[in-house]
């Protein structure tokens, strides 16, 4: 994996040639962000309002995508499938960009995030970045290592965009880890500090946050665009 260096992007780092860009997508609203309950982190469908955001995503492409990468959970599966059908010709991957599961089988079976709510306030407050909760959960330390795989995989791309549907707590690390200097170890302070930026960042379904590589190396953070406000869900 090549090394990096994180940069606030402004007016110079704009100026620069653009070598490969990535567009994180959060999918669309899930039966999950509408409150209604599921049978594990992975397996929520989208709603018929997720739908109509993962529809608008695909008409957001003024350019055909060198890749379409999307997690292994079904939202996310089923918000590229409009860009996908846009664009029959681009390769398909799938990528570790998954949700961030530290509650473990607390995500289920049949439970509602309201009911996982009082679990999720335990978890930040011991904020012990290597604590596994149990099932098929994840450590902090393990979240921030599927960070540095995805930016380890977009540095090592040729050219062109990459457009990877994800999730709202992963791609809030990617642009904390971008911004703070992901090469640090996670440490509890660290973990208190995402946390403290998670509730401040705001990652609507359907939302674009852009990441730019420039020719001569750094990684440069692009803009962020959300949807009209009547295909708007689930902030946060």
């Amino acid at each position: 994996m090549r090394g990096r260096r994180p940069v606030r992007a402004g007016p110079a780092a704009y100026g620069r040639e653009l070598r490969v860009r990535a567009w994180l997508i959060r999918h669309g609203q899930s039966e999950s962000n509408a409150g209604l309950p599921t049978n594990g982190p992975g397996t929520a469908p989208l709603t018929a309002l997720g739908r109509q955001q993962a529809g608008r995503v695909a008409e957001s492409f003024t350019e055909e995508p060198a890749l379409i990468v999307s997690s292994s959970f079904v939202r996310a599966r089923q918000t590229a499938e409009p860009t996908r059908r846009r664009f029959p010709g681009r390769p398909y991957e799938e990528w570790p960009v998954q949700e961030f599961t530290y509650l473990g089988g607390l995500h289920g079976p049949a439970t509602t995030a309201e009911q996982r709510r009082p679990h999720a306030a335990a978890y930040w407050e011991r904020s012990d970045p290597h604590y596994v909760h149990g099932g098929d959960g994840e450590s902090f330390a393990d979240l921030m290592g599927r960070v540095d795989d995805l930016l380890g995989r977009m540095a090592d791309r040729p050219t062109g965009l990459v457009a990877v549907f994800t999730h709202g707590l992963f791609m809030r690390a990617v642009v904390w880890s971008l911004l703070t200097g992901g090469h640090e170890k996670p440490d509890t302070d660290r973990m208190r500090d995402y946390q403290r930026f998670n509730r401040r960042f705001a990652t609507p379904n359907g939302c674009i946050v852009e990441l730019r590589w420039t020719g001569d190396g750094p990684l440069v953070l692009g803009s962020v665009t959300h949807h009209p406000p009547h295909l708007v869900s689930g902030v946060g």
